[in-house]
């Protein structure tokens, strides 16, 4: 687990390795589908939007500059390289200096950007430590001359934003540097992906349960950080002195919080941690705190910092919006302080389409991501996404009168991320837990199946409970499918189980008063895509957890949002285990559930609505849940393939 520290033996392994000879990279996006736009007005539809005319040109923006990586084929190859045991590079991460050495812009690239946007009075300030992003701050009548486009106000309701209605171009002269620029759009775009069951199901009536001792309480709905560790075998390592110390987590998010609410939490499940354990870093202003938001970065920190309880934790939060959401991974990257990272906001990943955004053609935001989470690999940072909670339909709800395609979540989809998808473990329900006593057959599951609500719905409607019978939970469940936006990577392909894009998938509306359909997307069949996600764990919320907030607890919390911080505790303590970072786990988990006995636990019950849990991979649990314990013994090298 070592680091590399000098420019000459990094060319001198690059060589080794065959990286400088790298042809083109396994990881392209579907550029049949992504055009290079970026998620302007997601989602479109819904209640009625007031375009209010022009953003006043004198308003003052800020903007961030995203430089394109340096030979980005060769850093695709890097870090497959580090994940691949016969190389010299296995698990060798760079550093920051070093990573700019190899991949990003010279001095002179830079300055050039810098030249022509100060020509339009634009003033450029200081860019990131790795060197990809410069920040520039100007009128909006600049960066409209600048960039050749027009921005507009807009209102639904009492929420008002503005955003650009044309496509910003840039310059062809800086075409072979500049990726894109971000922050024009200051609308909300990005979902946290949690769920309670009262939001779902109203009537739902679950109880608080907290631990009378130890740190779990065992009761479905109750769960604590320490009934996570029961189930999946965290246990082994607890016991040999595993805590996470040495290692820092990182939460990506888009709204602010309070730390008390984290301590608060830990005290009440029996957990000794120190109370400056958590550091916050407010990028470009940090994000709201509020309902909803708030919640989500709150479970995080409980979540993912209870797992590994004496990790430190560092909280990067971010405005809601294009440029927040692109900044805060940027931000995180170049600190490189944190070992792991997870963040669990995201949107369906077919909202990056133009033709869902007036037909906006923007320099790729997705490869803007995508070259960020592939820095955090480089460097050995573990990257976790949530996967979504609205089974195999990712847009589900979201836009009134449409259809419901299959999709997958942004950015769990990117290749270089572990995709939380979700699972759920033994409960049983009658019609009490719904309000209604007069129903007392019960649904049980048994056994750990994939996360999806169709059988709940089944009985709640079979039995008339609540007096009712078209209960509609479609489509609540763990989200996961296949990419249409990204080719297959090169640690799924061949690998069974895989799936290929379904046929006669399209992104529709249906004017509720001509009846007329009008298609907004037609998506590619048998697209042989990214499968989503890689790896699960409980996330019904009536199997799920407690989340303390604002003075108050609430049961029946749930959502793939638990699972990715939670795979950033575990990841934390397979640092530790292992003695350093780990970068990516993909290919690891993918080595491992086909050559190490027991280090996952194979999902073959249930279902996301669409695709079923059955023996091996699916796009509904990925390889299936983890025995954390196992897993870091492999990461390790101390589990022999016969055990």
């Amino acid at each position: 687990m070592k680091t590399i520290h000098s420019a000459p033996l990094i060319c001198m392994l690059l060589a080794a390795a065959g990286c400088s000879s790298a042809g083109p990279s396994t990881t392209q996006a579907n550029q049949q589908v992504a055009t290079t736009s970026a998620a302007l007005s997601p989602p479109p539809g819904g209640s009625a939007t007031l375009d209010l005319g022009s953003t006043d040109p004198s308003e003052v923006v800020s903007v961030s500059i995203v430089f394109k990586v340096r030979d980005p084929d060769l850093l695709e190859s890097f870090v497959r390289q580090t994940q691949d045991p016969a190389s010299p590079l296995y698990h060798q991460f760079l550093t920051v200096d070093e990573f700019d050495f190899l991949f990003s812009p010279t001095p002179r690239d830079i300055q050039r950007v810098s030249d022509y946007v100060s020509s339009f009075g634009i003033q450029v300030g200081a860019t990131m430590a790795d060197r990809l992003v410069l920040q520039a701050t100007g009128t909006v009548g600049q960066f409209t001359k600048a960039f050749d486009f027009t921005m507009h106000d807009f209102r639904r309701g009492a929420a008002t934003w503005h955003r650009p209605t044309s496509a910003p171009r840039l310059p062809r002269a800086l075409s072979d540097v500049m990726l894109v620029a971000a922050g024009f759009s200051t609308q909300p775009a990005f979902l946290p992906k949690n769920v309670t069951t009262q939001a779902l199901v109203p009537s739902a009536q679950p109880r608080v349960t907290l631990p009378t001792s130890g740190t779990a309480t065992g009761v479905p709905g109750s769960y604590t950080v320490g009934d996570f560790a029961n189930q999946y075998d965290v246990g082994p390592l607890y016991a040999a002195g595993i805590d996470g110390t040495g290692s820092t987590i990182g939460i990506a998010t888009l709204a602010g919080f309070d730390p008390a609410d984290a301590y608060a939490y830990w005290k009440a499940v029996n957990l000794d941690v120190r109370q400056d354990r958590i550091r916050q870093v407010h990028v470009d202003g940090g994000g709201k705190i509020g309902r909803g938001g708030s919640g989500e970065t709150t479970l995080d920190v409980e979540q993912s910092g209870g797992i590994a309880p004496n990790a430190d934790v560092v909280v990067y939060d971010a405005p809601n919006t294009d440029g927040g959401f692109l900044d805060v991974f940027y931000q995180a990257a170049s600190d490189n302080v944190v070992d792991s990272l997870s963040v669990s906001w995201g949107e369906a990943e077919i909202y990056y389409e133009a033709a869902l955004n007036g037909g906006t053609d923007l320099t790729s935001e997705l490869y803007a991501f995508h070259q960020v989470f592939l820095e955090g690999a480089a460097q050995g940072i573990s990257i976790f996404a949530a996967a979504g909670d609205s089974g195999a339909y990712d847009t589900s709800g979201q836009i009134p009168g449409s259809s419901n395609p299959l999709t997958v979540d942004s950015p769990a989809s990117d290749p270089a991320i572990t995709a939380a998808g979700g699972t759920t473990t033994p409960y049983t329900v009658t019609g009490a837990d719904f309000g209604d006593s007069s129903v007392t057959a019960s649904y049980s599951v048994t056994s750990e199946q994939v996360w999806g609500w169709n059988g709940l719905q089944s009985y709640l409607n079979a039995n008339d409970v609540g007096g009712q019978n078209d209960w509609s939970l479609f489509s609540t469940g763990g989200g996961g499918g296949v990419s249409v936006l990204w080719d297959v990577p090169w640690y799924q392909d061949g690998y069974p189980g895989q799936r290929r894009s379904e046929p006669n998938q399209a992104l529709t509306t249906t004017d509720p008063t001509t009846g007329t359909v009008t298609t907004l997307l037609q998506l590619p069949a048998s697209y042989e895509g990214r499968n989503v996600p890689d790896v699960s764990a409980d996330a019904d919320p009536f199997s799920g957890y407690l989340v303390y907030q604002g003075g108050r607890w609430t049961a029946g919390y749930g959502g793939t949002s638990f699972v990715a911080p939670q795979m950033n505790g575990v990841s934390a303590l397979v640092r530790q285990r292992a003695g350093g970072r780990v970068g990516l786990w993909n290919p690891m988990l993918y080595r491992f559930a086909r050559g190490r006995r027991g280090v996952v636990r194979d999902v073959r019950a249930g279902d996301n609505w669409f695709y079923q849990g059955v023996r091996g991979y699916d796009p509904a649990s990925g390889v299936g849940s983890l025995d954390v314990d196992r897993f870091a013994r492999a990461v390790a090298g101390s589990l022999s393939w016969e055990e």
